[in-house]
């Protein structure tokens, strides 16, 4: 039972990772549409965002006993 929920766990991380990048691409064309300094931010954090699920997408995950 514990391979299949392991299983389960690294489905659920992968669809999270996933849903990390699409929001990041959302908030970072948000950020180009606003522009000027306030859009910069904004585009940055989105960009953080992606980055960041797609390290996490490809992050080991954690077995459980």
């Amino acid at each position: 039972m514990n391979a299949l929920f392991g299983k389960k766990k690294a489905a659920v991380s992968t669809t999270t990772s996933k849903a990390i990048i699409g929001l990041g691409a959302l908030v970072t064309g948000i950020g180009r549409v606003v522009g000027g300094r306030v859009g910069d931010g904004i585009t940055g954090f989105g960009l953080a965002h992606v980055v960041l699920g797609t390290l996490d997408m490809f992050r080991p995950s954690v077995r459980t006993r």
